[in-house]
């Protein structure tokens, strides 16, 4: 009985360090401050957090993007940081008005 107590108490404590994790990894993730010489080495979770900040950082007030604003958001970003000379330019740069920020 005590070891499924100290069981079910551990997997809480795991479950709440997860969601604690994901939350302090958002609040200090750039957004669209994050230049591509970062965006480009992050993977394909981190890169989908950052573009999601960005969009709700761009979108303020709005509902929150959709998956397939944020995957057309990626694959924007990641074309403009491939051609750019630059590797310090934000993703913010990324030409994204009037097809998913409004200007």
């Amino acid at each position: 009985m005590r070891m499924r107590s100290f069981a079910a108490a551990a997997l809480a404590s795991a479950a709440l360090f997860a969601v604690g994790c994901e939350e302090a990894e958002k609040a200090v993730n750039k957004g669209g401050d994050t230049p591509c010489n970062e965006f480009v080495q992050q993977d394909a979770d981190k890169q989908r957090t950052t573009v999601t900040k960005f969009l709700e950082q761009e979108r303020s007030g709005q509902e929150p993007p959709d998956d397939r604003m944020v995957d057309a958001a990626i694959a924007s970003i990641e074309l403009m940081c491939t051609a750019q000379a630059n590797p310090d330019t934000p993703i913010r740069k990324a030409d994204l008005t009037g097809i998913f920020v409004p200007k």
